[in-house]
């Protein structure tokens, strides 16, 4: 099974965090989600994990 975009259609880069406000990924890591392997995908997936994670923390 493909892994899935964790886009949820909130596209706005915070300009301190450099993360999409959204899905908690860089620029780099949307723009190339659609050449990345299903295993490239589950690590920017476990990435954004922690990203999420950590911004709960501060809240």
């Amino acid at each position: 099974m493909a892994v899935q975009s964790p886009c949820i259609g909130i596209c706005r880069i915070n300009a301190r965090s450099g993360l999409c406000e959204g899905c908690f990924r860089t620029v780099e890591e949307i723009s190339s989600w659609t050449r990345m392997r299903d295993e490239e995908r589950g690590q920017v997936i476990w990435l954004v994990e922690q990203r999420q994670a950590e911004a709960a923390a501060f809240d």
